[in-house]
């Protein structure tokens, strides 16, 4: 047989092979399950550390108070653009403490949360908290866009599901997402009047409800609300400025060697990240630390009559309308006194956070020309000096 011959032979066994090669390996993929590779991570863009933010220290303050006590009610942020004020808020992500929940719920329900919830339903097994798995995750910050839908903010239910099947498919949104957690908006002096209206629900009841067509879903939606804007472009609906807690004022710095020395850290972490949050990681997990003590004894810490009765004098002189002042500056000055390590709230504790607290609350007179800090400042005086004259 010729060379040529032998090749044809070869070519044409070949052939007849290779069907049955390819059925055999489509029953292989029959039976064996689809392996998915992994999708290629992704580097994530790490935020600025916290305790490497230069100066605006109102702003760092009122945001690890809220985290010590949420019930404070959140913090506005309202200063010149550019001074950080985005920055800081998602900087706050890493040095937040870590919080059970319920394994991969996407309400980041407690144990007793998630069983109060779901023993309730038809069908449903008695729970019990050691049936129950749970996880360490860390705080959510979550992001509001300005652009976003009332549909992306409080979830959406699969109408069509629903009608079909019987079964409610609710899809969670921002408010969900941000449960036990903060919930940030950039420039909310812009925010749409509709979500502001949403916002201001959910706030008050610390539950989000979607209804369409008859269906109702409820959640559970408590969050500590950051706002941040520039009062140049808008002032705020009284409504909305007077749900937030505290109130912090950032100014463009003026300092030249921390302005020298905010360009040079920004600079360091942008040619080098990894580097950079590396020299930043003792300092972040020192105010952690601090911060989980501070919430371990806020509990301890106690207020005098007297104190909270010069408190009640505060607000009064300064026309503040409704209790929500006092109310903020009780619960303000517990988490402060815990964050000094004392266990007794102070007019000197009531002094240092005066100002956060009451800054928005002042009715606003056209006409006045002293700053709403230094009128408060001078009240506080005031009582002050009545207090050290009685004794």
């Amino acid at each position: 047989m010729t060379q040529t011959a032998k090749a044809a032979k070869k070519s044409s066994s070949a052939k007849a092979a290779a069907p049955a090669k390819a059925k055999a390996t489509a029953e292989a993929k029959a039976t064996t399950p689809e392996v998915k590779k992994p999708a290629s991570k992704k580097k994530q863009a790490q935020a600025f550390p916290f305790t490497a933010i230069v100066g605006q220290e109102e702003m760092k303050l009122s945001l690890i108070l809220n985290i010590i006590d949420p019930r404070i009610g959140g913090v506005l942020v309202m200063g010149h653009r550019g001074t950080g004020k985005s920055t800081t808020v998602r900087a706050l992500a890493e040095v937040l403490p870590l919080i059970p929940r319920v394994k991969d719920d996407i309400y980041n329900r407690t144990v007793d949360q998630y069983i109060d919830a779901e023993s309730g339903k038809k069908g449903t097994p008695v729970l019990k908290p050691e049936d129950v798995k749970t996880e360490m995750i860390i705080v959510p910050v979550v992001d509001l866009p300005l652009g976003a839908t009332e549909d992306r903010v409080c979830g959406t239910i699969d109408i069509e599901k629903a009608l079909t099947s019987g079964v409610k498919a609710f899809e969670p949104g921002l408010l969900a997402q941000s449960n036990r957690g903060f919930l940030y908006i950039d420039e909310v002096n812009l925010l749409d009047d509709h979500l502001v209206d949403v916002l201001l629900d959910v706030a008050a009841s610390g539950r989000n409800v979607v209804e369409r067509e008859g269906i109702s879903i409820r959640h559970p939606a408590r969050f500590v609300l950051v706002g941040s804007g520039n009062p140049e472009e808008g002032e705020l609906r009284p409504q909305l400025l007077d749900r937030f807690g505290l109130h912090a004022r950032i100014v463009t710095i003026n300092d030249v060697a921390k302005r020298v020395e905010i360009v040079k850290r920004r600079r360091d972490y942008d040619e080098d990240p990894e580097a950079f949050l590396k020299k930043c990681t003792r300092e972040q997990q020192k105010l952690q630390k601090k911060i989980v003590t501070a919430q371990e004894l806020l509990n301890q810490v106690s207020m005098d009559d007297k104190v909270l009765t010069d408190i009640a004098r505060l607000c009064m002189n300064l026309g503040i309308d409704g209790h929500r002042g006092e109310l903020t500056i009780t619960r303000t000055a517990y988490a402060y006194a815990a964050l000094q390590g004392k266990t007794t709230v102070t007019m000197q504790h009531v002094r240092e956070i005066a100002g956060l607290c009451l800054r928005h609350r002042l009715r606003k007179d056209p006409l006045e020309t002293v700053d709403a800090g230094e009128k408060i400042e001078r009240e506080l005086a005031k009582i002050l000096g009545e207090v050290e004259a009685a004794a």
